[in-house]
């Protein structure tokens, strides 16, 4: 069968050609105004949120927005306000849960230069964990589905953000 890889290459091309004038973009490339994204998203100050877990979602964003470098200089401001709770699952008859899910909402605003609120949402994320008879177990666990909750929080919001300054900057 020879001749199916001039076909699947000539179906290859015609795909993309079809694609190119759908109007999708790749959200991390430029932005509406031809700069980089990245340059725009390293440029987002995000200010310090209190608790551990505050402090977990605001280092998340820090790194994802500038990969680990310093911030040039910020161009927008972004203030986060987090909610905590924590629901109980399979209660048993004395009254223990087996298992918890940790509940993380966050109410976010990205604010610009002049003070005007360009962005305004809300990221939500739940993360379950077992109960155990150690105390050890039980705060390593909480500890963890804090984590992990922080880090779907943190990616939610960077999201919503490369997708509005992929379109305004």
């Amino acid at each position: 069968m020879w001749w199916h890889r001039p076909l699947l290459a000539a179906l290859a091309v015609t795909a993309v050609i079809g694609l190119a004038g759908c109007g999708i973009q790749p959200l991390y490339g430029t932005t509406a105004g031809g700069s980089r994204l990245a340059a725009a998203m390293a440029g987002v100050d995000v200010t310090p949120i209190p608790g551990r877990v505050g402090q977990r979602v605001r280092n998340e964003l820090i790194f994802e927005n500038t990969g680990g470098s310093g911030q040039p200089g910020t161009a927008y401001k972004l203030d986060i306000v987090i909610k905590e709770s924590v629901i109980n699952e399979l209660v048993k008859i004395t009254g223990d849960a087996k298992g918890q899910v940790y509940e993380l909402d966050a109410t976010f605003k990205l604010i610009g230069n002049d003070g005007r609120v360009l962005l305004e949402g809300k990221a939500t994320s739940r993360a379950s964990y077992e109960r155990f008879e150690t105390i050890f177990s039980n705060v390593r666990a909480r500890n963890d589905a804090e984590n992990r909750a922080a880090r779907t929080v943190a990616e939610s919001i960077k999201v919503r953000i490369a997708a509005y300054l992929s379109q305004a900057a």
